[in-house]
């Protein structure tokens, strides 16, 4: 039964019975003929038949939430008890806005010291993909923004308070200011993150609020990218402080406080809520509180 329900929610995640049979290493009529056995065991239709995927019935999206919470009570168990047998060791898979990378090393590290057998994964995700993939299973936590937009059923724990500073080229417009202002940002050639990424919508909220339009020149994913172009001296971007002090500029890159107001976000460590928690994220969420703010400066 765990293994059906972890087919179907497979399927769910991925709306399409291909995708989701190479997922689960088993072959497409395998997979199709699990859904309907556990149909059949159910007693229901769970998802609309035709020539292709075409959604989850009423009853499947029922169950969908069923699934997630016996799978999920599973996997607990046996960490639980695979802990109880050789203490803390197995795998955690994070997700992390672009913003809050380079921070990620703050928390990896002391963990990992304290549980040398566990092994991490990071991948880098806007903050919709973060919250959909912990719903999905496809990752263990999430770091993403606390107090902007609407989180759902999720513990969090505060790790840092995110501060804009406009990143230029010495030389360039504003490179030899003290701080600068929201309203300047429109007389820069700027580079962004793309807008679907929540920090690209918090800086256009607080552009707004200065009353100020602009048109990126460059838009990217990749704080990378953003920081690469930055330094050709023909560009400027808006940037967290702690990103643009992690990647340690040379002597001709400037970073500027932004002020009028001084805006700050909070960003943090999401793991979906449930009792009780996987000894891996239960020991991630304890090492993420015991940080002081100094360490995640």
């Amino acid at each position: 039964m765990i293994d059906k329900l972890e087919f179907f929610i497979a399927l769910a995640r991925e709306s399409h019975f291909g995708r989701a049979a190479e997922e689960c290493g088993i072959s497409q009529p395998s997979l199709s003929a699990a859904i309907r056995q556990l149909e059949e065991s159910l007693g229901v239709q769970l998802v609309v038949r035709g020539s292709r995927y075409q959604g989850l019935t009423p009853e499947g999206q029922r169950v969908l939430e069923w699934a997630k919470r016996i799978v999920g009570d599973a996997r607990t168990m046996r960490e639980e008890m695979r802990a109880a047998r050789k203490g803390l060791v197995g795998h955690i898979r994070l997700a992390s806005i672009p913003t809050a990378l380079a921070m990620i090393p703050r928390l990896t590290e002391p963990f990992q010291a304290k549980h040398p057998e566990v092994t991490f994964s990071v991948v880098s995700r806007n903050s919709l993909q973060v919250l959909s993939q912990l719903d999905n299973f496809e990752i263990d936590a999430g770091i993403t923004y606390l107090d902007n937009e609407p989180l759902g059923r999720v513990t969090s724990v505060p790790l840092y308070a995110e501060r804009y500073n406009l990143v230029t080229a010495e030389g360039a417009p504003y490179a030899d200011r003290e701080s600068v202002t929201w309203k300047e940002m429109a007389d820069l050639r700027l580079c962004l993150l793309t807008p679907d990424m929540q920090n690209r919508r918090i800086i256009n909220q607080h552009l707004a609020e200065a009353g100020v339009t602009v048109k990126p020149m460059l838009e990217s994913n990749s704080m990378v990218v953003l920081l690469s172009h930055v330094g050709t001296g023909r560009w400027a971007s808006i940037m967290p402080r702690n990103v643009a002090r992690s990647f340690g500029f040379a002597k001709e890159i400037r970073t500027i406080p932004i002020v009028d107001p001084e805006a700050t976000h909070i960003v943090g460590l999401v793991a979906t809520h449930r009792e009780p928690f996987t000894p891996l994220v239960s020991a991630l969420l304890h090492e993420a509180r015991s940080l002081t703010p100094a360490a995640m400066a």
